[in-house]
């Protein structure tokens, strides 16, 4: 049996792995070796999602985090890398654009293992952006990319990826499985609605985490400003993230609307489903807003989930505080059809697929 090990550390990878930890574990075609690396340690953030989504034990624990970029990565690598010796898998599947992930793929490459990129081809085109050299330098050290979106195909034609040894494929996104799955448990697991009494549709979703807001106090203060604006015309629910939670608390910044602490993966599909809308800037919360028919105001200067933006769903803000409220009225009372087919379906699958084609190569 072919043996591979799946590198984990924030968030959104624990809730795509889940996806494909169950295809792999129905198929028993692959054994599966899962590192947590330890980038979100928080209990909310990191935990909390191996127990909720089903997914296997991780057998290592590296408890790597609150540290620059430079430490942590170099950390993660030298310890991924030691276990790489030890356990000698056939690939190495990575997720994303964090830390973990390019440490992951470097160690793996490092070794003549092959490396598997989930959410391959996705770009900001904004150099400055952490998580844009991370997923830059991944793609181009894989051996397998399963990219979620014909954008995301055209941007690794554009690099000249078809030029490279490199399988590409246009599997869909992971995260569309994870939320029709667990969107028929989310109601069972969890009472967030009825907890903070809550009305469908009566209270928008926001969500701010991302380095260039939350650092930037001329940012912060602009987002929150607008925040509160649309607080008066509708309730705004946001879980806080650390990072802003601390920024937040060291500038004396007290924002007039619902802050909660950071949810598990159920209680943030029940505020999903049930919110009028959604405000962020994460990148995957843009598309989990779109699977559960609700609109995004996007947060940031650009987004990698271009299709969102194009097709109407979701509308780029940045940090400025008319644009926000503008982008609010305009959804406010909108009726527009959500059936519109961009990310694909049985992704699980489709990726276990490929996987498993590159391996018996």
């Amino acid at each position: 049996m072919k043996k591979i090990v799946t590198i984990l550390g924030a968030r959104p990878q624990f809730v795509k792995a889940a996806v494909l930890s169950r295809v792999i574990k129905e198929h028993n075609q692959i054994e599966e070796i899962i590192i947590h690396t330890g980038q979100h340690f928080d209990a909310n953030m990191s935990e909390v999602f191996f127990q909720e989504m089903e997914i296997p034990k991780p057998k290592y624990n590296l408890a790597i985090n609150s540290l620059g970029h430079g430490a942590m990565t170099g950390q993660m690598l030298e310890k991924v890398e030691a276990i790489l010796l030890d356990e000698k898998p056939d690939a190495v599947v990575v997720y994303g654009d964090t830390n973990s992930t390019i440490a992951g793929s470097l160690a793996a490459k490092k070794m003549h293992i092959k490396v598997i990129h989930i959410e391959a081809g996705l770009r900001s085109f904004n150099m400055k952006m952490p998580e844009e050299i991370n997923r830059i330098l991944t793609d181009r050290i894989s051996d397998l990319l399963c990219c979620p979106t014909e954008t995301a195909i055209k941007n690794l034609k554009n690099e000249g990826f078809d030029n490279l040894p490199i399988q590409i494929e246009k599997n869909g996104d992971i995260m569309k499985d994870a939320v029709a799955y667990y969107s028929k448990k989310s109601a069972e697991k969890s009472s967030i609605i009825s907890d903070l009494n809550l009305t469908k549709n009566e209270f928008v979703l926001a969500t701010i985490h991302r380095q260039e807001n939350t650092d930037d106090l001329g940012k912060l203060k602009s987002i929150f400003n607008a925040l509160e604006d649309i607080n008066t015309a509708c309730n705004v629910v946001l879980p806080l993230h650390p990072r802003t939670k601390k920024i937040l608390k060291q500038n004396n910044i007290k924002p007039k609307i619902t802050l909660i602490n950071p949810v598990g993966y159920f209680a943030m599909l029940e505020l999903l489903k049930n919110c009028k809308m959604v405000i962020s800037d994460s990148g995957g919360l843009q598309k989990e807003a779109f699977f559960n028919k609700k609109h995004c105001i996007i947060v940031r200067e650009e987004t990698e989930w271009i299709e969102l933006v194009e097709n109407g769903f979701a509308e780029i803000v940045g940090s400025s505080q008319s644009k926000m409220m503008n982008a609010f009225n305009k959804y406010k009372n909108s009726t527009k059809d959500f059936n519109m087919e961009l990310y694909g379906n049985h992704v699980g699958e489709s990726i276990h697929q490929s996987i498993v084609s590159l391996l018996t190569k």
